[in-house]
């Protein structure tokens, strides 16, 4: 019996026991299960279909599906999820192109967020003959991670407004003419603490922003060396002062311009700078370049530095948040730890990945790669997923 024939054929009036097993395995399945034919009539429902959909088995089976059920009371979830491009609001997690197809779905009234993959399963001709969803209810999930997220906008929105009025108290008490010499070295200290919490509770709040999908990303040509260059002009007075050389490598050839959010990109890329220069030595030097990758629509952005490097066992929990390496630690004790968990979500929200390669107190090189051609720049409503994989 092929695939198709076992998916297509209805129950025997006797018992078939191939198609009660099935049946057995169908309902069994930890997520809700639709299977329509390729005139999108369902033969399959299962159990967590009937309580997900709020509709029985016995309506749904035998009926073709069609955008007009979205009109229909009672079937507008479904008729949504099956045409996904009906739904309120849809994000493509698959790539283009790439099978099988996954949508995250979320249905802002109903407080609904499903994942929907769907698998062709070939009649014995080789041609589309059933159509297999998996729909996983991500709601509990996702509620879980907004309520934490609001947690922490709320909090860090009530400590940002105290600390910077403090930090605007010490920067007058700084300009003060009378303070001794003590007294003008504690407030300076006492500002630049201040200061590192402020960035701190800006850290967090990019983070709760990310992980709920409201950074709200608008992509625009651009030509990636200009960029590069205004990135490293903003950086070069804090490479400066710590008397970190800093060196931009242009390209000889000509690179094809990205698709990118230049605010947000300028943030991952100004992160893995600033890291190289804080965690360089002295006399240290940074160095970046762009090169096209061979045989792929993706150019890479690297920065390579002389510095304290990233002990072998660090690196795979590098991008993770609030994680950082002990000797990290050790040379500097400021630090969230999110820097690089925030860089990474708005690389991949532009199609492109990171890595990092290095060598303990010889140097580190942070890349990220994206792409050239427009098409592999993540469709989304203008939002990025996060991690909320």
């Amino acid at each position: 019996m092929s695939v198709f024939s076992f998916f297509a054929k209805p129950e025997a009036a006797g018992g078939d026991i191939e198609q009660k097993a099935l049946n057995i395995i169908l309902d069994d399945m930890p997520n809700a299960i639709i299977v329509y034919d390729s005139d999108f009539k369902v033969v399959r429902f299962n159990k967590l279909a009937e309580q997900l959909f709020k509709l029985s088995s016995a309506d749904v089976v035998g009926h073709v599906l069609s955008p007009r059920d979205a009109a229909t009371p009672g079937w507008q979830i479904l008729a949504q999820t099956v045409f996904s491009s009906l739904a309120p609001r849809v994000v493509q997690i698959s790539q283009e192109g790439e099978k099988p197809e996954i949508y995250d779905l979320s249905f802002t009234e109903q407080e609904l967020e499903l994942r929907v993959m769907t698998i062709m399963v070939p009649d014995a001709a080789g041609k589309p003959g059933m159509f297999l969803k998996v729909i996983v209810d991500r709601s509990p999930l996702i509620a879980a991670l907004r309520s934490k997220s609001e947690f922490i906008t709320v909090a860090s929105h009530q400590l940002r407004g105290p600390m910077t009025d403090v930090s605007w108290a010490l920067q007058s008490l700084q300009s003060e003419t009378g303070l001794s010499d003590t007294g003008k070295l504690i407030v300076t200290n006492a500002l630049a603490a201040a200061r590192g919490l402020i960035d701190r509770i800006e850290d967090l709040l990019s983070v709760a922003k990310m992980e709920e999908g409201k950074t709200g990303y608008a992509f625009e040509d651009k030509d990636l060396s200009d960029f590069v260059g205004r990135v490293l002009a903003g950086v070069l007075p804090a490479a400066q002062k710590a008397g970190i050389k800093l060196y931009f490598d242009r390209p000889t050839g000509t690179i094809p311009h990205v698709m990118i959010d230049e605010k947000r990109l300028s943030i991952a890329l100004t992160n893995f700078l600033e890291n190289a220069i804080r965690y360089n030595v002295a006399n240290g030097e940074v160095i970046v370049r762009i090169e096209q990758v061979v045989g792929k629509p993706f150019v890479e952005v690297s920065v390579r530095d002389t510095g304290i490097g990233i002990p072998q066992e660090a690196i795979p929990n590098l991008f993770k948040k609030f994680y950082r390496a002990d000797n990290a630690v050790a040379s500097q004790t400021e630090g969230s730890g999110l820097g690089l968990y925030i860089a990474k979500g708005i690389v991949m929200a532009h199609g492109g990945e990171v890595g990092v390669e290095s060598e303990l107190n010889r140097g580190t090189i942070m890349h990220f790669t994206l792409p050239t051609d427009p098409a592999l720049v993540p469709k989304r409503e203008a939002e990025t997923q996060g991690f909320l994989a």
